[in-house]
């Protein structure tokens, strides 16, 4: 199937009075909605005409009482007032450490080790920006079957529990 002058003003007809790519498909025979999509797309037709008949939720009668068309009855949704959770209490302060364990704020000091450098045993955190020059890792022993230091350890593997509580 082609697209012919007629196929293409009677498809750029169709679109224009609101009908969709599936009846516009079946009105023109031999071609599927997505191709009447892609034409429709690739003339630029995006205007479109809203149809005479309402669609299918606007149409859609509401039962006269506040009642819904099974018989139950329309409940609104529930609010709470903002900045307090479900229960209504109070909302808690965001810790800025989320450690258990108290750790030194400032990290080791960086071997600045290059990719080539990392071994098994060195800690493999990240310094700097990878596309820059001066990018390095940490360097310092690893603890053992982790890929980084014990500071570092500390700040990448925290407790889901601890992490729940910051959110």
């Amino acid at each position: 199937m082609s697209w012919t002058d007629d196929r293409v003003a009677r498809l750029s007809k169709l679109w224009a009075d609101g009908l969709s790519a599936s009846q516009i498909a079946a009105d023109l025979g031999g071609v599927t909605r997505n191709a009447v999509i892609g034409k429709v797309h690739r003339l630029g037709l995006s205007g479109r005409v809203k149809p005479a008949g309402k669609s299918g939720a606007s149409a859609r009668r509401k039962a006269p009482g506040g009642r819904k068309p099974n018989g139950t009855t329309r409940t609104p949704p529930r609010q709470t007032p903002r900045g307090t959770g479900a229960a209504g209490s109070k909302p808690q302060p965001h810790e800025d450490v989320l450690l258990k364990e108290p750790v030194s704020l400032e990290a080791p000091d960086s071997r600045k080790i290059t990719l080539m450098q990392l071994t098994e045993t060195t800690c493999k955190w990240p310094t700097g920006d990878p596309t820059m020059p001066g990018f390095s890792f940490c360097g310092h022993t690893s603890q053992e079957d982790k890929p980084y230091c014990e500071f570092h350890s500390k700040l990448a593997f925290q407790p889901a529990s601890e992490r729940r509580r910051r959110r």
